[in-house]
């Protein structure tokens, strides 16, 4: 028994000159300039985040934050012994109202903080290899229907930087059209996100993607005759620009590019879009 309270004493007397090494440490690191320093600093560098905007059945989403890690920094500058700005590391501050995983709202706009906009194309059998040619290296998401055949194109778009969403049949959907073209974006070609397309509100629609998890986007800009004036006319912070595949937007999508880009504007993917 003596030899027992004898281990436990000891070990007692081990964990209490940890903690106490640990108290030493932590009250020296406090009191050293650099570490005041960074603190000292540490509120002009905060960047507050952003909530995501939620309207009804709509949602815009946010942005985060960010703020200085204390202890990472402290131990970059610790290995020059000296402040340096540059050596600052940052952590994420979350939104508290995200569009992550809201699945029953649709998603009308990116972040008007940033200078986003998405090109989203409606997919048809025709003129898709000279779209491909035009877009190049600019960024753009396609939505395709249930019934397209040509899965290995999907999974190619997928493959090349491109989103792919799902138009369900005939632009209707249903659980069975849903689940069929995720599994070839989600499972087979690996996007991280799927998404639906809704013109008009119907809330039936936005119940099945919602039960399968699917973002549903709901355009800003839906073109009809005039790409390029329709654009410059309605383009904002975080437009969401559906466009037909036709022989008027294989026209005028070079035109259309070169006035996005010419007025700083950033095309993303609906996947960069709805990243906070």
């Amino acid at each position: 028994m003596k030899k027992t309270f004898e281990v436990i004493g000891l070990l007692s007397l081990i964990c209490f000159s940890f903690i106490y090494t640990a108290q030493i440490s932590a009250v020296v690191k406090d009191s050293d300039s650099i570490v005041k320093q960074i603190k000292d600093v540490s509120d002009q560098y905060r960047v507050e985040p952003v909530n995501a905007l939620i309207d009804g059945d709509s949602i815009i989403p946010g942005a985060s934050g960010s703020e200085i890690d204390i202890n990472s920094s402290y131990k970059k500058m610790k290995k020059i012994n000296t402040f340096n700005d540059n050596l600052l590391v940052y952590r994420k501050i979350k939104p508290a109202v995200s569009v992550n995983n809201m699945y029953d709202k649709y998603i009308v706009s990116g972040n008007k903080s940033k200078k986003d906009v998405a090109l989203v194309f409606i997919l048809n059998d025709d003129n898709v290899s000279s779209l491909l040619q035009i877009l190049k290296d600019s960024k753009a998401s396609f939505f395709v229907s249930s019934l397209w055949h040509d899965k290995q194109l999907i999974i190619d778009l997928i493959d090349q930087g491109y989103t792919v969403g799902n138009m369900g049949y005939f632009n209707t959907y249903n659980h069975e059209s849903v689940d069929l073209l995720n599994a070839v974006t989600s499972k087979i070609a690996y996007q991280k996100h799927t998404f639906c397309y809704n013109l008009l509100e119907d809330k039936t629609s936005l119940d099945i993607c919602n039960t399968n998890k699917s973002y549903t986007i709901k355009p800003s800009i839906v073109v009809k005759t005039n790409p390029l004036i329709e654009i410059k006319k309605n383009i904002v912070n975080g437009s969401i620009i559906s466009m037909e595949v036709n022989s008027t937007t294989i026209k005028e999508l070079p035109l259309v590019l070169n006035y996005i880009k010419s007025k700083g504007f950033n095309l993303v993917t609906l996947e960069d879009l709805i990243n906070e």
